[in-house]
């Protein structure tokens, strides 16, 4: 029997060499202690409420995978000061419809990296105010907002920087604290 928390992690980047991916690949090998599952946003479709009745299979799976998970970790690139398209796309998904909202009093844990000097902040904040609107449980400390991403990586694509690893173990450490 495992007994371990369910995290489902959601990287905001499809790209495949993604340091949101990479991040989430590297907490995944560090923490053991936990199930994680990394799902891929590249199969879900544009929003359009005029399939929302018929809704793909693979928003049908992601939805599910969401309601499943004792935790949801989002690792957030930033794309002209916000989240990107395929991010705030599944997160519409999610939310649909008005009734069936996957994210609404889940915990979720967000971070991210980015080569540039403010690592994820703007996006960071910007999720923080999309979360209000699908009532997400978002735990607002530690905020890991890595910068300087590719002296952060080994290369294997593994986070290397002691500081970010003990701030994310916090954060799911804090997390797990809010599962009732």
């Amino acid at each position: 029997m495992n007994n371990k928390v369910k995290v489902l992690a959601i990287s905001g980047s499809i790209r495949k060499r993604s340091y949101n991916k990479a991040l989430l690949m590297s907490i995944k090998d560090h923490r053991q202690d936990i199930d994680m599952e990394i799902f891929d946003l590249e199969n879900i479709p544009m929003y359009n409420e005029d399939i929302e009745a018929n809704m793909p299979i693979s928003v049908k799976i992601f939805k599910q995978k969401i309601k499943e998970a004792d935790l949801v970790l989002i690792a957030t690139p930033e794309y002209n000061y916000s989240i990107s398209g395929v991010l705030k796309n599944a997160l519409d998904w999610a939310s649909r419809p008005k009734n069936d909202n996957s994210f609404s009093l889940k915990p979720v844990g967000i971070m991210g990296v980015s080569p540039g000097s403010l690592g994820t902040s703007r996006a960071q904040y910007h999720l923080r105010q999309i979360g209000v609107g699908l009532n997400m449980r978002i735990l607002n400390r530690p905020e890991i907002m890595i910068a300087g991403a590719k002296d952060k990586f080994n290369d294997e694509d593994r986070l290397v920087d002691e500081k970010s690893i003990k701030l994310i173990d916090d954060l799911i450490n804090e997390m797990i604290k809010m599962i009732d």
